[in-house]
């Protein structure tokens, strides 16, 4: 039985830098964005677990000895209860779970668009930990986000660690560490790695081969290092003030990441020093990010404004830019602030340093002026604490409203 109201939150995330040359072995730091997914978890109607999903449309409901058969009935089809192996080979057991659920759950097969895919992913989460750690007792679960979706910010990972850590927490996986009277609170290092071993799972649903990049920075939040499967948080990093701008241009990044191949391939002897600069950039970044909390002179926002200028070149140069993205950086520079693209290029997002002397006045005018080229822009944070539980009394209005009007 699960008796309190509390809400869980993971951050999304944004390439600061090192996109494309991570493919190829070099260093990439991934940040956590204080735009976030929140998980509104209460006492449900007895025997039953529900789920809502406000924004693609989800609000369903199981009873829980119907969950418990299915999860008799799939046990055979793979060792749901162990950790999966990452390698591609592995992925068959997963499959044929997933196809067991997808029938449960009145999935078409082949079926991508991003309701039937949260759906599968909260079953098989549910099912795979109540295997390991007893049953989900009966719970409402209400999931919404700040974070647009499919725009490469993170919003399946902030889905998935937000499940992890709720139905971890409901099942005794985990601990409920927010006590009485406290705002907000947070797990410990060992709670937050099963935190992010699942979140990885769940990814897997969603994602089929995932990095584990976006999982783990919705996890520890932060800045992480990533080079070759390699992920290594950092110690401690300032939160830094951005724009964060949606050219809602879509994009394939499959084709972009082959078109940075082929340019590699056709001229080897010209690109290569280029992946080496920005990989070059990423460590150079690092030392500036770590060194930034102990000596927080203003010194350091000029160096972190060149490194977005040489690292746009560079992208421009892989052939990852696109007109809009031009654009924003043009606008933004007009206003006296330094832009670079995020995540696979070709359009998606961008992200802009505000140091802390930017005046609001020159913020608002280069909000005004992004939203009148046609983009989406938000004022928010890069560094933002990872997984969080909290009181529901304590979330903001805004937030608050949609978990509760629900």
């Amino acid at each position: 039985m699960w008796a309190r109201e509390l809400a869980v939150s993971a951050p999304g995330k944004v390439i600061l830098h090192g996109e494309h040359a991570v493919v190829l072995g070099k260093v990439a730091l991934a940040v956590a964005l204080d735009l976030r997914t929140f998980l509104r978890l209460r006492p449900g109607a007895e025997g039953r677990l529900s789920v809502s999903l406000p924004g693609v449309g989800v609000r369903r409901s199981w009873d829980t000895p119907g969950l418990r058969a299915l999860r008799g009935r799939i046990a055979g089809k793979g060792r749901g209860e162990q950790p999966l192996p990452r390698r591609r080979g592995g992925l068959s057991a997963l499959l044929e779970q997933l196809d067991a659920l997808r029938e449960f759950a009145g999935i078409a097969a082949g079926a991508s668009a991003p309701e039937s895919l949260a759906t599968l992913a909260f079953l098989y989460m549910c099912l795979a930990i109540s295997a390991k750690y007893g049953d989900v007792p009966s719970v409402d679960i209400l999931v919404w986000s700040e974070l647009p979706t499919g725009a490469g910010l993170g919003s399946s990972a902030a889905y998935a660690v937000c499940l992890a850590a709720a139905l971890l927490m409901v099942c005794g996986a985990i601990s409920c560490p927010l006590q009485e009277g406290e705002s907000t609170a947070r797990w410990t290092e060992e709670e937050l790695a099963l935190i992010n071993s699942w979140a990885f799972r769940g990814e897997r649903v969603i994602h089929g081969n995932p990095s584990g990049v976006d999982n783990a920075v919705g996890t520890w939040g932060g800045a992480l290092r990533y080079q070759a499967g390699k992920i290594t948080p950092l110690k401690r990093v300032p939160t830094l003030r951005i724009l964060l701008t949606n050219t809602k241009v879509p994009r394939s990044t499959k084709v972009l990441v082959a078109g940075v191949k082929e340019k590699i391939l056709k001229f080897p002897a010209i690109m290569n020093p280029v992946l080496d600069s920005i990989d070059a950039i990423s460590q150079e970044c690092q030392s500036v990010l770590e060194a930034m909390p102990a000596d927080p002179s203003p010194e350091h926002y000029p160096v972190l404004e060149e490194f977005f200028d040489i690292n746009q070149h560079h992208l421009n140069v892989l052939g990852v830019g696109h007109p809009s993205l031009d654009k924003l950086c043009q606008v933004t520079a007009s206003h006296s602030l330094h832009s670079k693209l995020t995540g696979a290029g070709g359009g998606g997002c961008g992200i802009t340093l505000l140091p802390p002397d930017t005046s609001p006045l020159a913020v608002e005018a280069a909000k005004q002026d992004l939203c009148a080229c046609g983009f989406e822009c938000w004022e928010t944070k890069i560094g933002a604490p990872g997984v969080t539980l909290h009181s529901c009394s304590s979330l903001s209005a805004q937030v608050l409203h949609v978990l509760l009007s629900q």
